[in-house]
């Protein structure tokens, strides 16, 4: 009988994955990751989290329902080091970073899978909404949408390598969350009717400001707001407080609606715009992981994400020097953010991913 170790972050998801593999055959442990102390943070609400006290007895309670073993795994000081430490710097550095794949990428998919080896289990599982299949013409493991297009989180998991895929199962990738939930309440899971975690877990409020400066000790020291020509036309608070696209929230008044453009820590400039100017032809991506296959040697045509929220629209990417791609969207497309990831598709399979690191204008 195969050993498959399930995150269970406490949540209703990770629990009916536990349950489905328990259901299939497997020998189901589950593990819950502590990656924070809520009081450390200024975190009291614990409907926002992933890591409090509740959501480890949450996981523990389902756990001993299905009659399975239950392990917490202390990773606070990893997720310290390479999601938040990484996310603060990211802000510094005037980008806008996305810290829950930074999570995939070294703590769940990494850290756990390592110490599932460790315990001689063959496989991890999660309660994310994609799909893992192996293509029998190429021998390489796909990563899939999910089935719910409205849950997908293939997004997030561009970063797993062909390693990870061969040691990972998804069983919710089939399923949508009416179906997850009719399962935990029939089962009688304690988490039937707990919410799903919002925005960024170790962010009070999502103040992103205010955890840089308060918790991480950030500086945000002021500087100009200027145009596209160099000229100043005001003061900012600091660089971590703007990204690319905001209009709200700028301090002050300009005559009429203006956004941000672009943040550059050297100049400690933040440039602003009109709406207009937000719209970029394509961008420049680096730090890429391909999935579906081996490396990019020609144009390649796709559709293309470039932050979670967005849609998927027409492009044809390029490889370019040091590893890198560039993106040539079929129409220009707005707020292009350094930072956030862009994830390629073939229709409903992942080609890869990587980090934007700046628009490109033609025009």
């Amino acid at each position: 009988m195969a050993k498959v170790l399930v995150g269970m972050s406490g949540g209703v998801d990770s629990s009916v994955s536990a349950y489905l593999l328990q259901q299939q055959g497997y020998e189901v442990s589950g593990a819950t990751l502590k990656l924070f102390d809520n009081e450390d943070i200024g975190i009291e609400d614990k409907e926002k989290t992933c890591c409090s006290l509740s959501d480890v007895q949450d996981a523990r309670s389902v756990a001993s329902r299905l009659g399975c073993r239950h392990y917490v795994f202390n990773y606070g000081e990893w997720f310290l080091e390479d999601v938040v430490g990484k996310f603060a710097k990211s802000y510094e550095e005037g980008r806008t970073p996305n810290p829950c794949i930074d999570c995939n990428r070294y703590i769940k998919f990494s850290r756990m899978l390592e110490r599932a080896m460790f315990l001689e289990f063959d496989y991890i599982a999660t309660g994310h909404y994609a799909q893992i299949e192996k293509d029998a013409k190429s021998g390489r493991y796909l990563l899939k949408k999910g089935a719910d297009v409205t849950k997908d989180q293939s997004y997030v998991l561009y970063t797993l390598t062909q390693d990870e895929l061969s040691k990972t199962l998804f069983p919710l990738g089939s399923m949508n969350k009416t179906e997850i939930r009719a399962i935990a309440e029939r089962e009688g899971f304690v988490n039937a009717k707990k919410k799903d975690s919002q925005d960024i877990c170790f962010v009070k409020d999502g103040d992103y400001a205010g955890f840089l400066q308060n918790v991480m000790g950030v500086k945000s020291k002021p500087g100009d707001f200027i145009d596209r020509t160099g000229s100043k036309i005001g003061k900012h608070q600091g660089i971590i407080h703007y990204t690319v696209g905001q209009r709200k929230g700028l301090g002050q008044t300009f005559g009429k609606p203006v956004y941000v453009l672009s943040k550059d820590k050297e100049s400690n400039t933040v440039m602003l715009g009109s709406n207009e100017e937000l719209f970029a032809d394509g961008m420049i991506v680096e730090d890429i992981n391909l999935i579906s296959i081996a490396e990019l040697t020609k144009p390649l045509r796709v559709t293309v994400k470039a932050r979670y929220s967005m849609g998927e629209v027409g492009a044809t990417i390029y490889p370019i020097e040091n590893g890198r791609i560039e993106v040539e969207f079929d129409e220009k497309q707005r707020a292009i953010t350094p930072g956030q990831a862009a994830v390629f598709y073939d229709e409903n399979i992942v080609v890869g991913g990587g980090t934007i690191i700046k628009a490109v204008c033609n025009k």
